[in-house]
């Protein structure tokens, strides 16, 4: 059994993982691909003020925080496979439509539609990858695709690079000072076709879904034989059963058992319900109904909020830097071919640092603890660009590069941990929509990165670092209030074996 396993593993991690974690880089590349296209003049092109394009940012991420659990709903209801495809061909041909905005009222518009058809889409597709893995192979997958949210700025990085390099606006890519009487552009201006092909390649992507993604592991594809398929999909039951007994069991006390032994056997049948078929006839591994009580158990946990506004405020430089990094880069005084290359590094630091933090924190079973270490780095690297003068250009840089470093570790590992520690799977895929509403960083950090700060941004790394501290002390209290939880039911004798 343990060889057929690691065959279900090991097709899984090639067939659908890297699927996976393509349409999430591109739906990140759509999300953010407006700060590439503002460092090659976007909006002066448009007709638009660079305060518009901060206007747009905040709006989409109003309508993308708004729709979070009622998309993660749909995605869960119609199916990840077919509801992904679908919203992907909407946001990908909005995506284009950007090439050819001249206001800001259509900047605007189409910023928010692009938001709601994206919407919901991290916490289904994260909800549909719990399907196919086990608690402790979990952390490392996601940790995997949300991953590619870094490595999508530094492929926008790269391609923007290209665009702007083979189809100069103006001489080397640069940007002239603004004039209030520049001669009409003949044919298509650079940022024009980084926002075409980038739409063109989210589209076909989006199509190939509809024929990539099964329901789930009964339906894989890449399963070749029955007895595989059963097996995928029943150690995902066994897994979910051996949570009657025990959730998540961790040094730092990340599981919290209920007050008393009433509320524990009753946590103890609502597992069991969420193991046998559900209204409309499907399991764990056919994406099960959602019934009112999911949705009443998810948004009565206290647990839920308190995350949330961790998961808020550690958001805010990831989400940030997602848009503005090349903006960041250019205002230390590179040309716009160069601030885009130079994007690359950090955000592969990001990448690479989330990686083999999840790794780590999958063989360890531990989640506070490394999402208290990526957040120390994130202040330290925050305190350097603060104090640095503008002119230690490198310092500077090395400290991008460490900030990077630590900004992704947070919101996977708080994803994992919900999802380890909701009962049923409807309520985790209701409180993964709800934990979605962190993406309300991204209205934080269009205010924080405002275009009369630039291009220094001292004032807009103060009041990020101020938010990462306010986040750092939330998720130490929290730690510190589960581990005094499982002291008292330790004593009580209803301690969880290898705390």
């Amino acid at each position: 059994m343990q060889a057929l396993t690691l065959t279900i593993k090991r097709r899984t991690d090639i067939y659908l993982l890297p699927f996976l974690s393509l349409i999430f880089l591109l739906n990140s590349l759509d999300r953010s691909n407006v700060g590439n296209a503002e460092t090659a003049g976007f909006t002066r092109h448009a007709g638009l003020a660079p305060e518009d394009l901060n206007d747009a940012v905040s709006a989409f991420f109003v309508a993308f925080v708004l729709l979070q659990p009622v998309g993660a709903a749909l995605g869960k209801r119609v199916g990840v496979g077919r509801w992904v495809g679908g919203v992907m061909v909407g946001w990908g041909i909005l995506t284009g439509l950007n090439a050819f905005v001249r206001s800001r009222s259509q900047l605007i518009g189409l910023r928010i539609c692009i938001g709601a058809l994206e919407a919901g889409f991290y916490p289904a597709t994260v909800f549909y990858l719990s399907l196919f893995y086990t608690r402790y192979e979990f952390a490392q997958r996601l940790g995997m695709f949300y991953g590619q949210y870094a490595v999508a700025g530094a492929f926008g990085g790269l391609v923007s690079y290209f665009v702007f390099r083979l189809f100069p606006t103006e001489p080397e890519g640069d940007i002239r000072a603004p004039s209030t009487h520049e001669p009409e552009h003949e044919g298509w201006y650079s940022y024009q076709i980084l926002f075409l092909l980038e739409a063109g390649l989210t589209i076909i992507a989006a199509l190939t879904a509809f024929l990539w993604l099964p329901t789930g592991p009964k339906n894989a594809w890449w399963l070749k034989t029955s007895a595989e398929r059963a097996w995928a999909e029943k150690r995902i039951l066994i897994d979910r059963a051996q949570a009657e007994n025990a959730l998540e069991v961790e040094e730092e006390g990340e599981e919290l058992l209920a007050d008393n032994e009433s509320d524990e056997e009753e946590a103890k049948q609502r597992r069991r319900r969420s193991l046998s078929t559900s209204k409309n006839g499907k399991i764990i591994g056919g994406e099960p109904g959602l019934n009112m009580q999911d949705i009443t158990d998810a948004i009565t946990d206290w647990r839920v909020w308190w995350l949330l506004i961790c998961n808020i405020t550690s958001s805010v430089p990831g989400i940030a830097f997602g848009v503005f990094l090349p903006l960041v880069v250019k205002g230390f005084g590179y040309s716009t071919l160069h601030a885009n290359l130079l994007t690359i590094p950090p955000f592969l630091c990001g990448a690479c640092s989330l990686w083999y933090t999840t790794y780590l924190s999958d063989r360890s079973r531990l989640r506070l603890k490394y999402i208290l270490y990526g957040l120390t780095l994130s202040l330290f690297s925050l305190a350097l660009l603060v104090l640095l003068p503008l002119t230690a250009l490198t310092p500077r840089y090395v400290a991008l590069c460490l900030l990077l470093s630590g900004t992704y570790i947070a919101s996977p590992l708080t994803v994992a941990w919900l999802s380890n520690n909701m009962e049923t799977p409807g309520k985790r895929a209701v409180v993964l929509g709800i934990n979605g509403w962190g993406n309300v960083a991204g209205v934080l950090a269009s205010w924080i990165f405002r275009p009369e700060w630039a291009p220094g941004y001292e004032r807009s790394f103060g009041w990020t670092m101020g938010s990462v501290g306010i986040a750092w002390v939330g998720y130490a209290l929290f730690w510190v209030a589960i581990r005094g939880g499982n002291g008292r039911r330790g004593r009580m004798g209803l301690a969880l074996v290898g705390e």
